[in-house]
């Protein structure tokens, strides 16, 4: 302990990082998990889509290379590549910064943003958003969840 008591503010700062990373990190977690359940159902609704003008998707595995092949399912590629991103932070064997999280958070506000006459994704998401109220709702719970609090700093 120092004389004039630097020390326990010192170290009062350190414990209010970690207290704010752990939160970020947790919230960071909620999000991957609402964003996995958004995916799915996307790639399901996305699906079902495709089979009206293209006719019956024979299997899975015709299924997930259309997926990671044809352009009408590439405005979910941006999607699935962040969800990987977030597994890398959230499973890192180095210490992770309070600065990471809190930019990937924000990516995910900036990528999930439905606009009827914005980027393609932004167009496809808000089209997918007005067909099926399942990812209205799921939009509308990552977007609560997203916005209920500032990044911690």
């Amino acid at each position: 302990m120092c004389q004039d008591g630097k020390m326990f503010l010192l170290s009062d700062r350190f414990m209010a990082l970690d207290s704010s990373l752990d939160a970020a990190l947790q919230q960071l977690r909620e999000v991957r998990l609402k964003l996995l359940r958004l995916h799915k159902a996307l790639l399901e609704s996305e699906r079902v889509t495709y089979e009206q003008s293209y006719g019956r998707i024979a299997s899975s595995g015709e299924f997930f290379r259309l997926v990671v092949d044809h352009e009408w399912f590439s405005w979910l590629r941006p999607i699935s590549q962040f969800i990987i991103q977030m597994d890398d932070v959230i499973h890192a064997k180095e210490p992770v910064e309070l600065q990471q999280v809190n930019s990937l958070l924000e990516q995910a506000k900036m990528m999930l943003q439905p606009v009827e006459e914005g980027t393609s994704m932004e167009k496809r998401y808000y089209q997918a958003i007005q067909r099926d109220p399942d990812i209205a709702l799921m939009h509308g719970e990552i977007s609560y969840l997203l916005h209920r609090s500032k990044p911690l700093n």
